[in-house]
């Protein structure tokens, strides 16, 4: 049995639902979800510039955690944008602020 996780602090609401490419409709595309969690390890590492340990510090949960919330986060982009697919930008298991 998994262990239960841990509440994370997700500082920002997205503006969007999703992403997709230009002119394809929704039912055309794969979906794939993105995570609040994951969204907002994002924007700390990698808009605002933090450090990992300190992105996690923020966000309430252990630097390791962190690094394993980003990496599944830039994954998830990286394929939405060289196979064309939608992101999801999905509610999370979190405490909000």
């Amino acid at each position: 049995m998994p262990r239960p996780l841990k509440p994370r602090r997700i500082g920002c609401r997205p503006a969007y639902q999703c992403f997709k490419p230009n002119g394809v409709p929704m039912s055309a595309l794969a979906c794939l979800p993105l995570a609040a969690d994951e969204l907002e390890a994002l924007k700390l590492v990698d808009l605002q510039g933090l450090q990992q340990q300190a992105a996690a510090t923020e966000m309430g949960i252990s630097r390791q955690t962190l690094g394993n919330i980003l990496a599944r986060a830039r994954h998830k982009v990286a394929q939405a944008l060289v196979q064309g697919m939608a992101l999801e930008l999905t509610p999370s298991h979190c405490e909000k602020e």
